[in-house]
């Protein structure tokens, strides 16, 4: 279901169909990338099967992104056509593109699309590239997570397995189709026959009269819209069809899962783990929330899930150690990024009943007597907050572009309600009013980057903390705003 018209799923097999074969008549060979930046609609929806139809790898970009996130994209793929509606088009700067990428309004194809006849099911090789999705490191600019058919596919099975989903299930789309969550969103649901009701929301408010009006059965956010969510007042009967709530981008608290729990009572809660390089590793069953509301679960289908310590075998009970994904769902490496693949994907444990490549997640966590895996920490510096996985890098090179700052070191602060807040630590730049850069740099940092990577808090120093190394000093700079 889409903003004006609702599909079949025979008319969603056309449309995809149609879609393909214009794509492959803009002079498309297989293997090439094919990016989308747009709001949810047709076009986005669509084109996750479109391109693997036709042989061709979609690069969704965030519609949150601004132009040098977007265009970074665009370099790294390498993306020979970019679909997008005007003004983020328009935003794009001359060199923000590659020079033999097509740019392409949205809303001027459908007229050639809908006179294509629509291209038949495929027969690619499962194991050929479908879709590369960039997620951001604790360094670094955003990296592009090669997926497979197989893993798509895979991905779109497990989850309809084990949430349990049905023809008649209506899914409420919240989550940006650029992440592998959000994209699995549509995949799973119509996989098990159910309807998609993509939505942008502006306010949680929205979410609740989408819920009203659709009577939708599935919705899945991360922690901080959950949070939004229970503190609305749902006006009675406006969530009653709510069946199924999954999360992921962040654990849930056990407040939030009783605020969860008395906001929908009749609905089941899905806590769940995932990293974009393999998908989805642990989901934990409903059943086991009340008693075990802090725990990651167990292996999803398709996933083997080890714990290995750090001597590099299988952990004990109880014993922390990093946790190693294996099996179908692992994807194949970051694009063109040789020396970043050979650090995360490595060769299976012994141990693994797979074998082959498995992503070692960087994650510490344990295993207990049960069987239930629980988070313990994060090994890297990422930011993640709101769901959203930030690279300092980004933020920290945003400051310094503006020409006020000298020095800039962005830090995600625990948070209550956002999970991680962005702080960014900075020092003016000798020749520069500091009066003046303090008034102007969130203000040029607005302009430069997306909402989910605005600083909260800008703290300015008249001289950064180093380590022995003459680098400076991380570690310090945090104990310090979390003291």
């Amino acid at each position: 279901m889409l903003r004006r018209e609702t599909l079949t799923h025979q008319e969603l097999n056309q449309s995809v169909g149609q879609l393909a074969n214009w794509l492959l008549l803009q002079g498309l060979e297989k293997g090439d990338r094919v990016a989308t930046w747009a709001a949810k609609g047709r076009l986005t929806c669509l084109m996750p099967l479109a391109a693997a139809r036709a042989g061709l790898i979609h690069v969704p970009i965030n519609p949150l992104l601004k132009h040098a996130q977007a265009g970074h994209i665009l370099s790294d793929s390498g993306a020979k056509l970019l679909l997008g509606n005007k003004g983020r088009i328009a935003s794009l700067e001359a060199d923000s593109a590659p020079m033999d990428c097509t740019v392409t309004d949205e809303a001027s194809i459908w007229e050639g699309v809908t006179a294509c006849d629509a291209l038949g099911l495929s027969s690619h090789d499962p194991d050929d590239l479908c879709a590369i999705l960039y997620t951001s490191g604790s360094t670094g600019r955003p990296k592009g997570v090669m997926l497979s058919h197989a893993n798509l596919w895979l991905g779109a099975v497990s989850v309809a397995h084990y949430l349990k989903m049905a023809p008649n299930d209506r899914t409420l789309a919240v989550l940006p189709l650029s992440f592998d969550y959000g994209q699995n969103q549509l995949l799973s649901t119509w996989f098990a026959g159910g309807c998609v009701m993509p939505l942008d929301y502006l306010t949680p408010r929205d979410v609740v009269k989408a819920c009203a009006k659709h009577g939708i059965t599935t919705l899945a956010a991360v922690p901080p819209l959950w949070i939004q969510l229970t503190e609305q007042d749902w006006p009675d009967g406006a969530g009653d069809s709510l069946c199924r709530l999954t999360n992921s981008g962040g654990a849930l608290t056990v407040d939030l899962v009783k605020d969860m729990q008395r906001t929908w009572p009749a609905a089941d809660i899905y806590p769940m783990y995932g990293l974009t390089e393999a998908f989805r590793s642990t989901y934990l069953d409903p059943d086991l929330v009340d008693e075990h509301p802090t725990s990651m679960g167990t292996a999803i289908p398709f996933a083997e899930i080890l714990v290995v310590n750090d001597a590099g075998e299988v952990a004990a009970p109880d014993e922390e150690g990093e946790l190693v994904h294996c099996g179908p769902l692992v994807a194949h490496g970051y694009w063109q990024d040789a020396k970043r693949t050979a650090e995360r994907f490595k060769p299976a444990p012994e141990a693994s009943e797979y074998g082959g490549m498995a992503v070692w997640s960087g994650d510490r966590v344990k295993r207990a007597g049960n069987g239930l895996l629980y988070f313990v920490g994060r090994r890297d510096a990422m930011i993640k907050s709101a769901g959203n996985r930030i690279s300092p890098m980004e933020v920290e090179e945003a400051a310094l572009a503006t020409g006020l700052v000298a020095e800039a070191i962005a830090l995600g602060i625990p948070d209550e309600r956002l999970g991680h807040a962005v702080h960014l630590v900075v020092r003016a730049d000798a020749d520069t009013n500091a009066d003046d850069a303090q008034a102007d740099l969130p203000k040029l940092l607005k302009k430069e980057l997306p909402n989910f990577m605005q600083p909260q808090q800008i703290h300015w120093r008249d001289a950064m903390p180093t380590n022995p190394n003459g680098k400076i000093d991380r570690s310090a700079l945090m104990k310090e705003l979390t003291s």
